[in-house]
């Protein structure tokens, strides 16, 4: 004898489906854009910076406050081929988020 399925248990609580990128870029000086966090404090900064001969560095910028700014030196970097990554952890959610840009 066959039996109903059971109901579905209660939704697993998620993010909201959007959430707009906290940072600003000023690319006035291509090999030192500077970051700006627009929005709400966020902890455990990462910025990943690559080139297609470079497999990259890590920088670790920890908690950013609102309103911070922070610059990155690319100097020794061919900007035309840098891709940055920003990687943060909302205090918020405690969900990990990434976004990526080219200068």
């Amino acid at each position: 004898m066959t039996r109903a399925p059971d109901p579905p248990g209660p939704r697993p609580l998620r993010p909201d489906p959007s959430y707009p990128v906290p940072w600003t870029v000023d690319r006035r000086d291509r090999t030192h854009p500077v970051l700006t966090n627009g929005g709400d404090r966020i902890d455990f900064v990462r910025v990943f910076a690559r080139t297609s001969r470079d497999p990259g560095r890590t920088r670790l910028w920890g908690r950013v406050r609102a309103g911070e700014q922070l610059e990155i030196c690319l100097c020794d970097t061919d900007v035309d081929d840098a891709v940055i990554t920003l990687a943060w952890f909302r205090p918020d959610d405690g969900l990990e988020y990434i976004w990526r840009f080219v200068v």
